[in-house]
């Protein structure tokens, strides 16, 4: 893709599965943390890879929904990280079965800015990614899926991975979740309990309606049996067999501490509060 270095043999930085207590936060406050490193040159291009076992990351706009402080205080107690990104998209249910994967790429001076490239380069990983088991993965919106939007990626109509950006000036993050292992219909029955809290039961423009057998994981799909084949699969696309960092060192230095605590303060002070 022309507006990016080339993704031949990234740093891969794959981080282990975090304890259910962990603030699902830090995940992009890092990611803010790094896009602003690999926007100056400091860092190179990256790729991410993590998974929380017990979360509910939200959008922008479901946070403004009337009821919505009730509705995370409701998770919370059950023993749910709640947080909200700083990209685009709705509600998203993650636990183990979940990958997560951050692309954090510089734009290249003077490139053609089109938003569009970057959700057709994740999209693309995504697909090759899943070729051992189908290669019929569909891009498009799919209706009563949470956290819908135009690159939705499904097979047989139903929706596995959504994908969302977030632009700085020099630099994006483009995320995106795969449901590999479990139950779809399961986390789509979360999301749509979390709206039914977050706006009292009333219609709500910013209530996407989620109907929750839209949504369904790859190990139903198309037989992929487990998180691990699945990021197996990613990382020898790009290259990497062994991801750097996967015992907790080495390339998590990329971004330090402290720096991802002032951002995760951040973060949650301009987006979650009251």
């Amino acid at each position: 893709m022309e507006r990016f270095p080339s993704l031949t043999r990234p740093v891969l930085i794959e981080q282990p599965l975090v304890e259910p207590s962990a603030d699902v936060t830090d995940a992009f406050a890092w990611d803010e943390v790094a896009c602003r490193k690999t926007g100056t040159g400091e860092l190179p291009p990256l790729v991410r890879i993590w998974r929380h076992p017990r979360a509910l990351v939200l959008g922008l706009r479901d946070r403004r929904l009337p009821y919505a402080g009730k509705a995370m205080e409701t998770l919370r107690q059950e023993g749910f990280s709640v947080g909200v990104r700083n990209s685009g998209g709705a509600a998203v249910p993650l636990d183990s079965g979940v990958v997560n994967i951050s692309l954090v790429l510089p734009y290249v001076q003077g490139a053609r800015m089109d938003f569009h490239q970057e959700f057709r380069l994740m999209a693309q990983l995504i697909a090759d990614a899943v070729k051992p088991w189908s290669s019929e993965v569909q891009a498009g919106e799919i209706r009563g899926s949470f956290c819908p939007g135009d690159y939705d990626l499904a097979l047989s109509g139903r929706k596995f991975c959504g994908i969302a950006q977030r632009r700085q000036l020099k630099a994006c993050v483009i995320s995106a979740f795969v449901l590999v292992e479990g139950s779809g219909e399961a986390r789509g029955q979360l999301a749509q309990r979390f709206y039914k809290e977050a706006t009292g039961g009333a219609s709500h423009t910013d209530d996407p309606g989620v109907v929750p057998d839209s949504m369904a994981s790859l190990q139903e799909l198309a037989g992929v049996p487990s998180a691990e084949a699945f990021v197996d699969s990613l990382r020898k696309l790009l290259g990497a067999e062994e991801a750097a960092g996967k015992d907790g060192t080495g390339t998590f230095d990329l971004v330090k501490r402290p720096e991802l605590d002032s951002m995760r303060v951040e973060l949650k002070r301009r987006y979650d509060h009251d």
